[in-house]
Formats: C-alpha cells, structure tokens, sequence
C-alpha cells in the first residue's frame, strides 16, 4: 500500500501559536480543498496548542497529521492520522538531525505506525528554523540533490522537504532535489501565496505546503494555492 502522501498536491500546515485570519475558522480551513492539514510550527510550541488544533479539526474529513518540533509538543491523539517528524539534513546542531529524536525514543512508546520522518533541506537563512537549526543554507543546486538523494538512498526517509520559510525559493534547486529522487515524495514550502506561486512550485514538487498564508491572508488566499498546484499536477504530472 502506497503512503498516503503520494497522491497529495497541498498541505496547510497551521502553527498552533497563531491565530486565524478575521473571520476564518478551523472548519473553513478543512474545507479548502487541501489534502491534508499538517499542525506545527518552530517557536512557542506546547502540547495544549497542538491538543486545541487538532480538536478543533478532528471531526472534519481531512488528513490530520502533527509535526512535533520537539518530543514535549507531542500528542497522542487517535484523531491524528500520523505524525511528520523533521530532521535537518543540513542543520548545524546534530540536536535537529537525531539528538531529539533519540530521547523521544527514550521517553516514549512510539506508534511506529503512524510515525514517518521528513527530511528537511532548509535554505532560508533568515527563516526561524534555519537559526533555530544553525543549518547552512548556502546550498548550490547540485548540494540539493546531493542532499535529496543522500535522504532517499542513505537514510530511507519516504519525504524529503525543501523549506524556504517565509519566502520563494529557487524553483531550479527544487527542480534538482526532484530530479534527484526515484520514489521519496518531493514536499516544498516558502513564498506560496497565490494561484500562480502554487502552480509554478507545484511543476517541480510533489506537493506544496502553505502556512504563514493562511494566518496572514485567510482561507480564501488558500483555496487559490489549492487550485494552482492541482492544476500543475493534471498539466505535468511529476509525483515520485
């Protein structure tokens, strides 16, 4: 059986220490027509936050997965559909490549079911994860792909997320990390925030994942990116 994001086109992913755009609501948010809802974000995160979030969206038809900045945010919570756990491939403290990981091992009795990795490739230097992470985000093209196959091929992860938080990336380094994989699922994130910023990222990623969107401009706003990476995916089909 084929994991589940592999017929995925857009995510939203919501930072559960924002708050939504006037007038919106979480079951505005779930029916978009995103294929999923992916709850986290990089500071200030508690388990009561995420716990609010996924209450708000559990009794609505739409993939709900967590993404744990720490082992302390997690929520066991069979409302959840899994949990996307990110490891900075090119992060300067090991802390965010395996060092959290190992002690939520430790702490915890892990749903390997449910629980999948991502492999993060952050490339904006001023986005929170890149200092949070200390990762080098000086990155060429070919560092990319060397980088997506290194994650595919070495380390098995099924995701690997290129991460341009807070602003558009470099569509020819996406394009690389895609040309790079055989079967790992190309995710992208950064700068989405129209029908024309979706679908260009959309025809050389996987999926596209749009968060900061969302809490500025509203569902609305959202539901356009929605269309612009469907529209990609039925114009040039590219999943991996």
């Amino acid at each position: 059986m084929s994991a589940p994001w592999t017929d995925w086109d857009h995510i939203v992913k919501v930072d559960p220490d924002k708050d939504l755009a006037p007038g919106d609501t979480f079951e505005d948010v779930c029916r978009t027509g995103t294929d999923a809802i992916e709850i986290g974000g990089t500071l200030d995160m508690t388990e009561e936050k995420m716990q609010r979030v996924i209450d708000a969206c559990a009794k609505y038809d739409v993939s709900l997965y967590q993404e744990p900045s720490n082992p302390a945010v997690v929520v066991e919570d069979e409302a959840l559909d899994g949990y996307l756990v990110p490891t900075v491939f090119n992060a300067g403290d090991v802390s965010w490549v395996v060092g959290a990981h190992k002690e939520w091992v430790r702490l915890d009795d892990i749903d390997w079911d449910r629980t999948f990795t991502e492999a993060y490739i952050v490339l904006n230097p001023e986005a929170s994860v890149a200092e949070l992470t200390g990762a080098d985000c000086d990155q060429s093209a070919e560092d990319v792909a060397a980088y997506a196959e290194l994650a595919e091929h070495m380390f098995g992860q099924p995701i690997v997320y290129i991460e341009y938080s807070g602003t558009f990336g470099d569509p020819e380094k996406v394009r690389a990390a895609r040309e790079a994989l055989d079967e790992a699922t190309l995710f992208y994130g950064g700068g989405i925030h129209d029908y024309d910023s979706a679908k260009a990222m959309a025809e050389h990623a996987d999926v596209v994942v749009v968060g900061n969107l969302l809490h500025d401009e509203g569902c609305g706003a959202v539901e356009e990116t929605v269309e612009g990476a469907k529209d990609a995916r039925t114009e040039v089909p590219n999943s991996g």
